[in-house]
């Protein structure tokens, strides 16, 4: 039986799949090659990159034109800047694959005294060169995790592969497709300590023709994906399961995979395929990811420590309209998947929209000592109300110090009252969230299970900008909006109020207003 696949690259045999090389322009890449053109492949982390690699090489090879061979560089990242020891690495995969792949042992008989000769420095072109000049058939290299090699190791196999761009095909590869998470040419900044200067990815490889994006899975895509798994086993998805992993995952083909995988082959759908998956299974399934810290998703979250990424991620989480981030770091982020590649500017997905605020409060969390039955009715009801009292007294008297501890200060005091709840929330329910650049807000939507059935509550929360009064009168036509659109049967209004001047006596009130609407509202002021 085929399966959804979270790990390594792609083999139709085993896995649920959509073909790797229908993901790309074929034609362009064809034309890149046959034009004698270097080009680059970028995408976020588990995207199928690889799969298309190895789809592409094996492409190649069938039709006989070309001598095609993939390599992964990654072997070289333990050697940091020690150009010598990454070069060994390199041209020992490059032997290696080429035996494996073509059956082609020249360069396994002679790398070492390649490199003997001519040195770290000179060593991969001349082997290039010697290995193209072996056989007619032109070489196409394939070079992958290039952005796993640092410093002057990564600047030794740009300037070697440069250098020997004039002698192809005859006399270096045809063409060579570097693959990483960046594009080499357009965001590397490559610290040099053998030249002592930041080197530009472009003047170290200014031979590139173009780089292209590897996307996500389309919404066809998903469904095409999902009814695989239900052609296989008779297994439907529910359409309202279908339209939740669209929406949480917005096509990320990891976390795309990673949900059915859970739901299918580890929950409760994987004991009785008569079983149809349903929304509520893929939610939980979603929270049993998260909780995990799956390596996916703890590899993404690591990146937020990095100021870069904190320039761009922190104005989101306010809601503010700071724009102290460089287009370098906006599109830092937008490599790494972690922000939308269109416009406005957002978080990737559902999913990254929910880990962010949770990583990024995770010790205070822990740190807190709130207790979720002191929030709860006897029908096992959530009482907004108390709960919010609750977090009115404690943000008075804590907000200063917590606020402190957070890198993302901005953000801070809505940062903490998500803590808050979260505290509370996981024992029964979960917290959607809304937010972005230019808002002017976060939108909290609590989700609570109880005997009488779902309850939905609108926790709005804004920063004092203008007077109190016209923050007031926006931010409750901004809550009732979201209730309505949510289907909430009650809303909550939070005002920051981080003016220094003022006293706590002055920021701490609670009133209750009506919308224009005549929708009943409850203010906090903080």
């Amino acid at each position: 039986m085929r399966f959804f696949n979270t790990s390594g690259p792609v083999v139709v045999a085993d896995h649920y799949c959509i073909p790797p090389l229908e993901r790309l322009d074929l034609a362009e890449v064809h034309r890149f090659i046959r034009d004698k053109r270097y080009f680059v492949l970028h995408a976020p982390r588990q995207t199928g990159k690889t799969s298309a690699l190895l789809a592409l090489r094996d492409l190649l090879n069938a039709d006989g034109t070309y001598r095609c061979v993939y390599i992964n560089v990654e072997r070289g990242q333990t050697a940091r800047e020690d150009v010598a020891r990454a070069m060994r690495a390199i041209l020992g995969e490059l032997a290696s694959r080429a035996r494996l792949t073509l059956g082609d042992k020249f360069l396994t008989g002679i790398w070492s005294d390649i490199l003997a000769e001519y040195g770290p420095d000179g060593a991969l072109g001349e082997a290039l060169t010697r290995w193209a000049e072996a056989d007619p058939k032109p070489v196409v290299l394939l070079i992958d995790e290039i952005d796993a090699l640092i410093g002057d190791s990564l600047l030794a196999v740009l300037r070697q592969l440069r250098g020997g761009y004039d002698l192809r095909p005859a006399s270096f590869p045809q063409s060579v497709v570097l693959c990483g998470v960046r594009d080499v040419r357009r965001d590397y900044r490559i610290r040099s300590h053998a030249e002592n200067a930041i080197i530009a990815g472009g003047s170290a490889f200014n031979i590139k023709a173009r780089s292209l994006r590897l996307g996500d899975f389309s919404r066809s895509e998903v469904l095409a994906l999902l009814g695989q798994h239900t052609a296989e086993t008779g297994q439907a998805f529910t359409a309202d399961a279908q339209e939740t992993i669209w929406t949480q995952t917005q096509g990320q083909p990891w976390l795309v995979n990673a949900l059915a995988y859970e739901t299918c082959f580890d929950g409760e759908g994987a004991k009785d395929r008569h079983r149809p998956i349903t929304a509520e299974a893929i939610l939980d399934a979603l929270e049993q990811l998260i909780l995990r810290r799956e390596t996916h998703l703890d590899q993404l979250v690591d990146k937020l420590q990095e100021d870069r990424v904190r320039r761009v991620v922190e104005p989101l989480l306010s809601g503010g309209d700071l724009r102290d981030f460089s287009a370098r770091d906006l599109e830092y982020t937008r490599d790494l998947g972690l922000v939308a590649k269109a416009d406005p500017l957002r978080i990737a997905n559902p999913i990254y929209a929910e880990i962010v605020p949770r990583e990024l409060t995770y010790a205070t969390q822990v740190g807190l000592v709130e207790n979720a039955a002191w929030y709860t009715t006897a029908t096992g009801g959530l009482d907004v109300v108390a709960l919010l009292t609750a977090f009115q007294t404690f943000f008075r008297e804590h907000s200063e110090h917590w606020v402190e501890r957070f890198q993302y200060k901005e953000a801070g005091p809505q940062l903490l009252l998500q803590a808050f709840l979260q505290r509370i929330v996981n024992s029964g329910g979960r917290i959607e969230r809304e937010y972005g650049l230019g808002r002017r807000r976060t939108d909290l939507l609590i989700i609570w299970a109880q005997d009488e059935g779902i309850r939905k509550i609108v926790i709005e929360c804004k920063l004092l900008r203008k007077t109190l009064e016209q923050t007031i009168a926006e931010g409750l036509e901004q809550t009732v909006e979201y209730m309505d659109r949510c289907d909430a049967e009650a809303g909550h209004l939070v005002i920051f109020d981080r003016r220094e001047d003022r006293r706590w006596k002055d920021k701490i009130f609670r009133k209750r207003r009506a919308s224009n609407s005549g929708v009943e509202i409850d203010i906090w002021g903080m």
